[in-house]
C-alpha cells in the first residue's frame, strides 16, 4: 500500500481493486497492443474528473479538435476541460479543413482549446502544457494521446525519452494524475524500459485469441501479488468489466448496476444527480462503489431510471411470465461516441436485463455519416433494415441495403455507416450476449 498519498478512482472500481489503489502522483503508462484498448480506461477517467469537477488537460497528436470532442460529448461541456491540440499543426500539417474548426466551433465550445502552432518542438509543448496546468486548481488530470504520436513527428525515441523523463517527475511533484497512451509494438524494448523506470504505474492490453486482457507491469508502492497476471476485461459502450467479477459474490458492485441503467436511459450523471436531489459527484462516488446510497435514495433512483429496485441486485424484477412489452417501455439509448443529431436508438426489450440479446431500433438521419459503428460490442450482431437505404464499409468493403436486407457481424466491426438518401433509415438491431468475435 501507498501509505501517505491521496487515493482516487480510475473510475473503474475493479481496476482500482487491482492496483490497490489510483493515487494523485500517478503517472500511467498504457502499453496498447491494439493501438485503440486504452481509449475506454480514458474516457471513465474523464468522466469521473468531469462528474466531480475535476481540471483535466488532454494532449492530443492523433485526434482533430473537432473528433476529440464528438468522441467526449457532454464531457466535454465543461470550462474545466483544456485541450492542447498538437494534431492539426503536426500530423495535421495546418491543412485548411482542420484549421477552419478555430473559426467557428473552437469558439462555441465550452472546454478551452488552444493550438500547438509548433508541435514539433518539445519546449513548445512543455510550455503549453505547465500554462495550462498554472491556470487550474487542485489536482489535475492529463491524458497524452499518445508517446507514438509524439515520436512520429519528434522523429525519434531520444526526443520521447527526454520529454518524458523530464515532465514525468515534474507531473508527480505537482500533484496530478497522468495517461500516457503508446502503441507498444511501434517502440524498442529500450524506450519501454526506460518509461517504465520513471512511470509509477505500467498497464498492457492485449488481444489473445478474440478476449481482451489487462495486465500490470508495474505498480509502484502497491502488493506484488497483481504483478504479470493477466486480467480477462471486456467494454460495453463505456463501462469496463472484469472476468472475475461474474465468479466472486462478495465482489458486487451496486454502483455498476446503477451505472448500466442510467447509461441505458442515456442520461448524464449530473441529468440524475439533478432528479434525485444530491450533486454529480455523488452520483459518481456511487457508481464508482465509493459510497453506497441511502433505501430511500436507491428506491428513488429506480424510479428516475424506471426500473425495479431488484433490478440493482442483479434481478430484472420483471414478471417471468411476461411476454409482450408496450412501447412505453422502451428506452432511450444515448451514443455519445457519435456525432450528435446523426442517430438516435431506443432499447425496445424491457426484458433485455435478461441474459441473451438486447433489442435496439436505431434511426439514422437523412444525409448523415457515422464514423463508427453503433456499439463498441464484442458478441455477434445481427441487423435488419426496415426502412431507407444505407452503406456500411467493413473491412475496406463497402455494401449498400436496401429495405429488407439483412446485416449479420460475426468478426468485424463496420467502420462506417452513411445515410445516402433522404429519408431517415430505420433499423432492427440485435446485440447477442456470449458469442465472442473469433
Amino acid at each position: 500500500m501507498a501509505t501517505g498519498r491521496t487515493a482516487v478512482t480510475s473510475g473503474i472500481p475493479h481496476l482500482d481493486r487491482i492496483l490497490g489503489e489510483l493515487y494523485i502522483g500517478d503517472n500511467v503508462v498504457w502499453y496498447d497492443d491494439a493501438g485503440n484498448l486504452a481509449y475506454a480506461f480514458c474516457l471513465n477517467l474523464l468522466r469521473t474528473s468531469w462528474a466531480q469537477r475535476k481540471p483535466l488537460v488532454y494532449v492530443s497528436f492523433d485526434r482533430s479538435p473537432k473528433n476529440l470532442l464528438d468522441k467526449l460529448g457532454e464531457m466535454a461541456q465543461t470550462p474545466l476541460l483544456t485541450v492542447l491540440d498538437c494534431f492539426t499543426m503536426g500530423k495535421g500539417s495546418g491543412s485548411d479543413i482542420f484549421l477552419q474548426f478555430y473559426r467557428k466551433a473552437a469558439q462555441q465550445a465550452e472546454c478551452k482549446i488552444r493550438c500547438i502552432d509548433s508541435p514539433e518542438q518539445e519546449a513548445s509543448v512543455s510550455e503549453a502544457l505547465y500554462t495550462a496546468h498554472g491556470q487550474l486548481e487542485g489536482d489535475v488530470r492529463f491524458v497524452f494521446e499518445s508517446l507514438t504520436g509524439m515520436q512520429e513527428i519528434w522523429g525519434g525515441e531520444e526526443q520521447v525519452t527526454r520529454f518524458y523523463s523530464h515532465t514525468c517527475p515534474r507531473l508527480y511533484e505537482l500533484n496530478t494524475v497522468a495517461y500516457w497512451l503508446i502503441e507498444k509494438k511501434a517502440h524498442s524494448r529500450r524506450l519501454r524500459a526506460q518509461i517504465n523506470q520513471i512511470a509509477q504505474v505500467a498497464i498492457e492490453l492485449t488481444v489473445r485469441r478474440g478476449k481482451t486482457f489487462l495486465t500490470v507491469g508495474k505498480a509502484e508502492g502497491r502488493r506484488l501479488g497483481i504483478l504479470n497476471k493477466p486480467f480477462p476485461y471486456w467494454v460495453r459502450d463505456l463501462e469496463v468489466g472484469f472476468e472475475e467479477e461474474k465468479t466472486a459474490p462478495d465482489r458486487f458492485h451496486l454502483g455498476n448496476r446503477i451505472r448500466h441503467f442510467r447509461n441505458r436511459k442515456g442520461v448524464s450523471q449530473t441529468w440524475l444527480a439533478q432528479q434525485v436531489g444530491v450533486t454529480p459527484s455523488t452520483i459518481s462516488q456511487v457508481e464508482t462503489g465509493q459510497i453506497y446510497p441511502s433505501l430511500p435514495g436507491l428506491i428513488k433512483i429506480a424510479e428516475i431510471l424506471k426500473v425495479n429496485p431488484a433490478s440493482f441486485f442483479g434481478e430484472s424484477g420483471s414478471d417471468p411470465d411476461k411476454f409482450v412489452f408496450g412501447a412505453a417501455e422502451a428506452t432511450p439509448v444515448a451514443f455519445s461516441d457519435l456525432p450528435r443529431n446523426t442517430i438516435r436508438g431506443t432499447l425496445l426489450n424491457a426484458a433485455s436485463d435478461r441474459p441473451g440479446c438486447e433489442i435496439y431500433q436505431l434511426e439514422i438521419a437523412p444525409g448523415k455519416r457515422l464514423p463508427s459503428h453503433f456499439f463498441p460490442h464484442k458478441g455477434e450482431e445481427i441487423g435488419y433494415l426496415l426502412e431507407g437505404t444505407l452503406t456500411v464499409s467493413v473491412g475496406g468493403s463497402v455494401q449498400t441495403l436496401q429495405a429488407g436486407d439483412l446485416v449479420v457481424l460475426t468478426r468485424h466491426l463496420p467502420s462506417q455507416w452513411r445515410n445516402p438518401g433522404s429519408e431517415v433509415a430505420r433499423l432492427l438491431w440485435i446485440k447477442i450476449h456470449g458469442l465472442t468475435r473469433q
